[in-house]
């Protein structure tokens, strides 16, 4: 499907989503909002800056939905959480009216009807990662009922589904900082190595440097990851796709990863 080719070909996430969110809009939704988040813990929410977020809404919006810890009276967040598939706004709206609103969840309406994000559809993706969650809401343009918005799905949703799941996966596979920054070339080699069973002095001998300097890069990582633990760096790492990256032409690349945005290697 000529659609879904541009997908296929797009080397960064960046790039991916300014594609997507032009594709979306010709359907009607012109602002679009995908959180993908590997690091779920106990609660159903947990620290925004451990999740990739990619949007398009006015930045007052994301300051106080995501900044301001609005999301967790999210209504359409908290049903992306629980289910798979599509679901209208309206049928999402009708289930939360079962029971009375909490002060939250009125300030989150009332937030939402101020931006004029009154229709639309939230698509929570199938994940094999435990405690892993990804969905993207999609907003009609302002004008536009649900009536009308249902109307389009009913013609087009089976293609929008199918397009927003090309474009989940394929934002699996490109490089993700998050809500962090990325990690420097130098961190993503040692955690590489560390990834590859190398212990300290293995990679000191290696890189030519001290034990000590290849700690300092594993603690650089770590607080760039916002982890504990170099395992759990590891793990974030990998799945963010910040080490063992192949370069452009599909050739793994040597040691030295080019991230866009990484800042300097520091040695």
């Amino acid at each position: 499907m000529k659609r879904l080719l541009p997908y296929l070909a797009m080397d960064c996430v960046d790039a991916l989503w300014a594609h997507h969110t032009g594709v979306m809009a010709e359907f009607g939704f012109d602002r679009l909002f995908y959180a993908f988040n590997a690091f779920r813990g106990a609660g159903l929410y947990d620290n925004p800056e451990d999740a990739l977020l990619l949007t398009n809404m006015p930045t007052e919006y994301v300051e106080a939905y995501v900044d301001g810890g609005m999301f967790r009276d999210g209504v359409m967040l908290r049903w992306a959480v629980r289910n798979t598939g599509a679901a209208s706004w309206r049928d999402v709206y009708k289930d939360m009216l079962q029971e009375p609103l909490t002060k939250g969840q009125k300030a989150m309406q009332e937030l939402n009807a101020r931006h004029g994000l009154v229709a639309g559809y939230t698509i929570s993706f199938p994940m094999a990662i435990k405690n892993a969650n990804a969905g993207i809401g999609l907003v009609a343009r302002q004008g536009l009922t649900q009536d009308d918005v249902d109307a389009i799905w009913a013609e087009h949703g089976e293609i929008i589904q199918i397009i927003n799941h090309v474009a989940h996966l394929c934002i699996l596979q490109l490089p993700a900082a998050g809500q962090r920054r990325l990690l420097t070339a130098r961190q993503a080699e040692v955690l590489e190595l560390v990834a590859d069973g190398k212990t300290m002095q293995d990679i000191a001998l290696l890189l030519g440097r001290n034990v000590a300097t290849v700690e300092k890069h594993l603690r650089g990582a770590r607080d760039a990851l916002g982890v504990e633990t170099t395992a759990q760096a590891v793990r974030k790492a990998s799945v963010l796709n910040q080490i063992f990256r192949l370069d452009r032409t599909g050739g793994a690349e040597a040691r030295r990863p080019h991230l866009a945005g990484a800042v300097s290697d520091n040695r």
